[in-house]
């Protein structure tokens, strides 16, 4: 009998996932937690320009039912390198609701991957990541 290797799973955008992680942890090494989610997001911004990561901050995203435009749409915080959205929270633990945010945020948008960040946690930032 044959025996057959089990390939390991490859993760989805990891040298990008890396790239924007370390980012975090370098806004949340230098400022720590307890600010307001905006405090990260202006940090956040410095960082990615600063370690070239391409990045749009809070991109209107249109939202569409049954195929037909809706006049509203949503903002994540970031979409970096146009196929991860970053969406921040300060808070005191992540909810489903938020894991519930960015996963529709995921489906509207027709990407794969997102990280949900919470800066307000000690001793250390919390990354989620959800994937479709």
């Amino acid at each position: 009998m044959e025996e057959q290797k089990s390939e390991k799973p490859s993760i989805l955008f990891k040298d990008e996932s890396f790239q924007i992680q370390g980012a975090i942890f370098e806004v949340y090494k230098t400022i720590g937690s307890g600010f307001l989610e905006s405090v990260y997001q202006v940090c956040l911004s410095k960082e990615f320009t600063s370690r070239n990561i391409p990045f749009v901050d809070q991109p209107e995203i249109s939202i569409s039912y049954k195929g037909e435009p809706l006049s509203l749409t949503f903002r994540p915080d970031f979409v970096c390198y146009e196929k991860v959205i970053i969406e921040l929270k300060s808070v005191s633990e992540l909810t489903d609701e938020h894991r519930a945010q960015l996963h529709n945020y995921l489906r509207i948008a027709g990407m794969r991957l997102g990280l949900l960040v919470n800066f307000n946690h000690t001793p250390k930032v919390v990354i989620e990541r959800i994937i479709l």
